[in-house]
Formats: structure tokens, C-alpha cells, sequence
């Protein structure tokens, strides 16, 4: 899982330092709007060439590692 994970990062000055796939200014959030929205994968790959299907795993994984860290801290 880790190494889905470092497709990744947070950089300050990149975004305001939200996550960001690697490589690219699209936001985990953004990639999250768009698929709960409705649109496809194959959709999102076609409208953003930069991003690969390996770039969605990694950004559903680091929202669910978030999300159980939110929830184990309670």
C-alpha cells in the first residue's frame, strides 16, 4: 500500500499544500469531486491525460487511510 501512497504528495508550496497526485497540480480532492459526481474513470483518464489508473488507486487509498485515521483517533 505504501507505494500506491507515494504517488502522493504535499507540498506547501504546490496547491496550498493540499495532496496532489505526483507530478501534476490535480488535487486527491479534485479526482474524489469528479468520481463522486458521477464521472467515470475512463472519463477522468480522457479529460486528464497526466493521470494514470495506478494515480486513482492511489488517491482512493490515501482517502481511506484519512478517513480510518479519523476514525481510530476518535
Amino acid at each position: 500500500m505504501s507505494a500506491v501512497l507515494e504517488r502522493i504528495t504535499i507540498d506547501p508550496t504546490v496547491r496550498s499544500g493540499k495532496p496532489v497526485i505526483s507530478g501534476t497540480r490535480i488535487t486527491v480532492s479534485d479526482v474524489l469531486e469528479y468520481l463522486a459526481s458521477g464521472m467515470t474513470e475512463s472519463e477522468l483518464l480522457a479529460d486528464f491525460p497526466d493521470l494514470t489508473h495506478e494515480d486513482i488507486l492511489a488517491t482512493l487509498a490515501f482517502a481511506a487511510q484519512r478517513e480510518q485515521r479519523l476514525f481510530t483517533a476518535v
